[in-house]
């Protein structure tokens, strides 16, 4: 017989409530490992990756991971960013209120955290994925879509495909679709010089000149990351003739994504930033934590971490940009949400508010950071935060492009605060040395800049086209598409049809 409706949905309930049980045991079990291995040997803990989930293929080889030559890499896309040097614990270039938007206003106290129930927070939408848009395979001159060209890391590989199929090939055998983001934008704009692809393989020939290669992991990630919250996200391919009226081309979703990530990575903006840059491929470490004593490499600290999330994304509701870990894996990622909970750092007891756990830095009698700790401080509480961040994407010819789309990874970061007598935060220490290393975010409303806007403007697509078809050439040697015009094919593909 067909039981009853409250019958099921009372089974249905304590099957979930079981289940939610059982995980928060394992998560429980997994904590309590961490800090009976971690107050055992902290400093071979403190070298361990924080675990992820979704995790992405490393875009580094083997032998740059065993002789940490991914830091210096990396820190030449650090140097895309800002130039900024130097970083220490909470200071003047790691200060929470200098990154987030409600700076004047910003929330230091964990119990006014907790009242405000800011324990946990996810953005009404999630940042759009994207590539990075790799310089081996020609940034936007990659003809991504075309089943004709093979998948390769090999720019010269790429290159010589470009020119052995010369864009008047596609044209004429009406296969504009194939041709890569810049070739369309080109051909919008009536560039018969093709001025802007020859940029992208430009970029990607100084690299092969040098060195006889072009390194996988080097893209425009810097340009994805704000592009992809910044700008809205196109949700339909548009159609649109070219400035000459002869031929009609298709952007699709990835092929505006890529136009705005490349305006971001290489145009005029301003940027909120926090933390610095670390040249050295082994800092300097305490002997007996394995902490990092190099404080040009200590990174964001904990303290301003914590108040840099909370704020951002639980009270200003928007997102900002992060170096996931300081290891060889992806970054520059836009934060999507998190989550986090308190523990007791004597005990190991967790609490999901921070005066059920939190106890007198004097009671600490396992502090292994003790030489370390911030004068102010009174008290001092353990936080295990699961932050969700998004990741890039492979391009595709989708005509419709939504947040189902977006993929995310979720890294687990544990790390304690600092608290001063009242409850704010003053510091604090992680539990890793693979953390968040800079954070940064263009302001609320800003704008990518060229040195033609003043001359642009037209009410229509068709306009800007017309009007910007004078000016292309001059930016695109830059690098840059025209804003106006990525702007206007973006509200096109945003317009129900």
């Amino acid at each position: 017989m067909k039981k009853p409706i409250a019958w099921r949905l009372a089974v249905l309930s304590t099957t979930m409530w079981t289940s939610l049980v059982m995980a928060q045991s394992h998560q429980n079990a997994e904590l309590g490992q961490f800090l009976q291995e971690f107050h055992q040997n902290p400093s071979q803990v403190m070298d361990q990756l924080p675990a992820k989930t979704a995790k992405q293929a490393s875009l580094f080889n083997q032998s740059d991971k065993e002789d940490n030559q991914f830091v210096a890499k990396k820190d030449l896309n650090r140097a895309q960013v800002l130039q900024v040097q130097g970083r220490a614990g909470m200071q003047y270039n790691d200060l929470a209120e200098n990154l987030v938007d409600n700076g004047r206003d910003l929330i230091s106290n964990l119990g006014e955290m907790d009242e405000k129930e800011l324990q946990k927070a996810q953005l009404a939408e999630s940042p759009w994925s994207d590539d990075y848009w790799a310089i081996a395979k020609g940034i936007l001159g990659s003809r991504y879509a075309d089943p004709d060209k093979n998948e390769t890391f090999d720019w010269k590989d790429n290159f010589e495909f470009t020119k052995t199929n010369p864009v008047t090939d596609y044209i004429t055998n009406g296969n504009i679709d194939y041709l890569s983001p810049s070739e369309k934008y080109d051909l919008l704009m009536g560039d018969e010089n093709y001025t802007l692809t020859k940029k992208m393989w430009a970029e990607g020939k100084s690299y092969y000149d040098q060195s006889g290669k072009v390194e996988d992991w080097m893209g425009i990630c810097h340009g994805w990351a704000p592009a992809a919250y910044m700008v809205e996200r196109p949700t339909n391919s548009v159609k649109v003739k070219d400035v000459t009226g002869k031929h009609e081309i298709t952007f699709f979703p990835s092929d505006l994504k890529a136009l705005s990530s490349l305006l971001w990575a290489n145009g005029r903006t301003n940027s909120n930033f926090i933390g610095g840059r670390c040249n050295a491929k082994n800092p300097a470490k305490d002997r007996a934590t394995g902490r990092v004593t190099d404080q040009e490499c200590f990174d964001t600290n904990p303290g301003s971490w914590h108040k840099a999330v909370v704020n951002q994304i639980g009270v200003s509701k928007r997102s900002f940009v992060i170096d996931a870990t300081y290891d060889y894996e992806v970054w520059n990622q836009p934060v999507f949400a998190y989550s986090y909970r308190y523990f007791n750092v004597e005990t190991g007891e967790t609490a999901t508010t921070y005066d059920k756990a939190v106890i007198k830095l004097a009671d600490f009698s396992k502090d292994k950071f003790k030489d370390f700790r911030d004068s102010k401080t009174k008290k001092i509480v353990g936080v295990e935060m699961r932050l969700e961040y998004v990741v890039e994407t492979q391009p595709s010819h989708s005509k419709t492009d939504s947040s189902n789309r977006d993929a995310t990874n979720t890294a687990l970061y544990r790390y304690d605060l600092e608290l001063d007598a009242k409850g704010n935060i003053v510091g604090g220490e992680w539990y890793s040395n693979a953390h968040p290393d800079f954070l940064w975010t263009p302001p609320v409303g800003e704008k990518v800049r060229t040195s033609v806007d003043r001359y642009m403007n037209g009410k229509t697509l068709e306009d800007v086209v017309t009007k910007g078809s004078r000016f292309s050439p001059r930016t695109s040697a830059q690098g840059l598409p025209l804003p106006l015009v990525i702007e206007k094919l973006i509200k096109e593909s945003r317009t129900e049809k």
